[in-house]
């Protein structure tokens, strides 16, 4: 089962993904892609999620190959929160990879959690209700994350937009599970 929920910055991704992750499953690894930094506002955020989630949950990083964990994790595993394919997907671009190295791999990781037993939620922005950016590094990184999201989407059995901490279903059943 993949699970996917998008929406606007400070939508209630986050806090949606993991109260829904809780709901699930006590065996719950939670996957954060963001790579280190030394930007303190962002070293807080990082913070304030860590707090927000339960202690027993186990957290992997992982800014590279997020196909790979399926056959990494502890076979008890029940539960995968990815937060967040945008920070995965700037992650990626930024270490100078294309727009068909990224799907590709986006498209691996959606292959590996429909094929496993694993209920997987994959938290993302999105990305295309916004302003049309300056720079052509951000319209670059708007089309990627853009079409990472579509391809999420399409492989995903329930689709969620979050608005105003409101979780709308887009796609699927919410009493499949």
């Amino acid at each position: 089962m993949l699970i996917y929920i998008t929406g606007g910055s400070r939508s209630g991704k986050s806090r949606y993904a993991v109260d829904l992750a809780r709901r699930l499953s006590r065996r719950v690894v939670f996957v954060a892609t963001c790579l280190p930094t030394t930007d303190g506002e962002l070293r807080r955020r990082i913070k304030w999620h860590r707090q927000d989630r339960p202690k027993y949950w186990k957290t992997l990083e992982n800014q590279i190959d997020l196909a790979g964990l399926y056959s990494k994790v502890d076979r008890r595993t029940e539960v995968l929160l990815i937060d967040c394919l945008t920070l995965y997907v700037s992650g990626r671009l930024m270490q100078g990879e294309g727009e068909s190295r990224i799907c590709a791999r986006v498209k691996k990781l959606c292959q590996a959690a429909a094929s496993s037993p694993r209920t997987t939620l994959i938290v993302s922005n999105e990305v295309g209700c916004g302003l049309v950016p300056m720079t052509d590094m951000g319209r670059t990184f708007r089309d990627y994350a853009g079409r990472a999201n579509q391809i999420v989407a399409r492989y995903a059995n329930q689709v969620y937009l979050m608005v105003s901490g409101i979780p709308v279903l887009l796609k699927g059943n919410k009493n499949e599970r």
